[in-house]
């Protein structure tokens, strides 16, 4: 298999969580970047730290790792693998899957220790 690249997103994020009949402001949707999930129980939101929202609970402080795709859904074990190495090293990660790839965010504090974990196990660390 090849080398798997990673790239690192100059921006932080934020994760934001609402009730379940929460109206998602149209705010988010003008970001250059934004994930919804929606469950019975409640509206996760990640969006540039830039933005405020008025959630119910915040995580602050997130950074980005995207896996360099598009990645064809034959390929297994990618997010199993990265979250594996982080677990490895006590490094908790929000995971993010889209059609063409995958998303990791860590902690801005842990961000060295990520890369550092991951240069390890062979995974190219490249700037977004």
């Amino acid at each position: 298999m090849a080398r798997m690249t990673l790239a690192i997103h100059p921006a932080l994020y934020t994760i934001h969580s609402f009730s379940p009949d929460t109206v998602i402001p149209a705010d988010v949707f003008q970001q250059p970047m934004y994930f919804i999930g929606k469950t019975k129980d409640e509206v996760s939101v990640v969006v540039p730290s830039t933005l405020k929202l008025d959630s119910l609970e915040q995580e602050d402080d997130w950074r980005c790792l995207e896996v360099l795709g598009p990645l064809g859904f034959s390929m297994t074990g990618i997010l199993a693998n990265v979250s594996g190495t982080l677990a490895d090293v006590d490094i908790s990660i929000f995971a993010i899957s889209t059609f063409d790839t995958d998303y990791i965010l860590v902690k801005s504090n842990t961000l060295v220790a990520t890369t550092k974990a991951l240069k390890k196990k062979n995974y190219q660390i490249i700037d977004y």
